[in-house]
């Protein structure tokens, strides 16, 4: 197999192997944090002890995430350095920066209140703690922020010039906002709370078809529809957004989602393949599954492109995508997924504005509730493909039509980087293994109504100590136990 001895390939298929399973935890904090922030405003707000129960449960599921995305995120940075040297040196004096306000203005924030959010509930007064979960939740979608920032920079750089093999930045801002980012941010923002909302509502789903705490567990399965519904149509039209994004940006990037090997000129109707097979060697699709005219409707929504949409051939091959078949699926599983969420919130609604969502009737709900397990996963499926379909369509370059991947890699021997590989992967299993083990465990013993709820005095039966004395059977506080 010769990609064991290119070092180049291996440090590419390490990174993808890091980034694709760290992204598993990140995408939970940043949504089950907002979550979180809603559910206390509700508690606050009713003094009503479910929710209060409802914010312990789910913060031990973000506690949780938090610490494992810490343990995956922070070797996933580091190959910067270790396998990606010299893109590092070239571009370090803005990349650096980047990546360096994620740790210390994102993380920083999240980890310095998560603290007090988890253990402080007794400790400090409730507008404390309530800020202290707002700054965890801002902490955590910040990171979304500085990091999208530095990969939308990556594929559309601005706010400076190459000069002398390194990037020299005129301006930071034009740099940080560059044509790609916001776009970006809101793709990837609302790709973690639908996944967070759907993880929630499945989770929800399945103690209501196990008849464990129904009343309970409706609550936050409402909740969480409720929000969907504004959240996945959203993330439909943002998504399109992006797609016309890479339609005037990158157009190799589009040619190779859509498998499109020849030009098609502006001014013309163009079909649009909903599957196919594409064939990198003879430079056409084996086969394809068209309709017609369908593309000008997908990127302007008229039937005639106004623009070219340019083939795969108008590039020479070491100049546009390879892995052409692994784009052009992961585009559609991708959107195709999307597509299925929000039909499965359509679905929902049909059911709640019949009442079959009444306290009374929705443990009778079993296909519902079946559908939303299924969805829970489907959303971190369609995060991992839509930046697959980001990151290997911008190949063969890391700074997009600047610096190339092959000569940004360290200069290290194969085997040195396949040992690294084989770490990574050993461990990352592990704890992927650690956290279905853990994660399953909170998620079957539930929520624990046990736990003193704040301001409210709860009776219990007098002690006797001694023949004829009592004394009151005081509930120990939080802090005490």
């Amino acid at each position: 197999m010769e990609f064991l001895s290119d070092t180049v390939v291996l440090s590419r298929m390490q990174f993808a192997l890091t980034a694709s399973i760290h992204m598993l935890w990140p995408t939970l904090t940043t949504g089950v944090g907002i979550y979180l922030v809603i559910i206390e405003g509700l508690w606050l707000k009713t003094r009503n002890p479910q929710y209060y129960y409802h914010a312990r449960f789910w913060a031990k599921l973000y506690a949780l995430n938090f610490g494992v995305g810490v343990a995956t995120g922070i070797p996933m940075e580091f190959q910067f350095g270790t396998n990606w040297a010299a893109f590092s040196e070239a571009v370090g004096n803005f990349f650096g920066s980047v990546i360096g306000f994620e740790a210390s203005w994102a993380f920083m924030l999240e980890a310095a209140f998560l603290g007090i959010m988890l253990f402080g509930w007794e400790r400090v007064n409730p507008a404390i703690h309530y800020l202290s979960t707002i700054l965890v939740a801002i902490g955590a979608n910040l990171s979304t922020v500085w990091i999208l920032s530095a990969s939308s920079w990556m594929q559309s750089p601005a706010g400076g010039e190459m000069v002398n093999g390194k990037f020299v930045v005129h301006d930071y801002f034009q740099a940080i906002v560059n044509p790609f980012m916001v776009k970006s941010v809101l793709h990837m923002f609302m790709a973690t709370l639908e996944t967070s909302l759907f993880v929630i509502g499945g989770i929800s789903a399945w103690y209501i078809l196990k008849h464990r705490h129904p009343d309970f567990f409706a609550k936050s399965f409402k909740i969480a529809l409720a929000a969907v519904i504004a959240i996945a149509p959203l993330q439909i039209y943002i998504g399109h957004l992006n797609a016309e994004q890479v339609y005037h940006y990158q157009p190799e990037k589009l040619a190779a989602m859509e498998a499109q090997w020849n030009t098609i000129p502006g001014g013309q109707p163009a079909n649009w393949s909903l599957l196919a097979l594409p064939n990198n060697k003879a430079e056409k699709n084996d086969w394809e599954l068209v309709i017609p005219n369908a593309l000008g409707y997908i990127l302007e929504f008229k039937e005639k492109l106004s623009e070219p949409v340019l083939g795969l051939k108008e590039w020479k091959p070491e100049d546009r995508p390879r892995l052409v078949g692994l784009i052009y699926y992961s585009f559609r599983i991708m959107v195709g997924i999307g597509f299925l969420l929000a039909g499965l919130m359509f679905g929902s609604i049909i059911y709640w504005l019949l009442g079959k969502l009444s306290q009374d009737n929705i443990t009778q709900q079993h296909w519902l509730m079946r559908a939303w397990m299924f969805a829970a996963p489907l959303g971190f499926i369609a995060i991992d493909t839509g930046w697959i379909v980001r990151c290997v369509g911008r190949q063969p370059w890391t700074l997009y039509r600047q610096i190339r991947t092959v000569d940004s890699v360290s200069h290290l021997p194969p085997s040195n980087v396949l040992v690294s590989l084989t770490g990574f992967t050993i461990s990352y299993m592990l704890l992927l293994v650690a956290y279905i083990y853990f994660g399953s465990r909170i998620i079957r013993r539930g929520p624990n109504f046990d736990l003193p709820v704040p301001g409210i005095e709860v009776a219990r039966p007098a002690i006797e100590t001694t023949p004829g004395e009592f004394v009151p059977n005081e509930r120990p506080t939080e802090a005490q136990q």
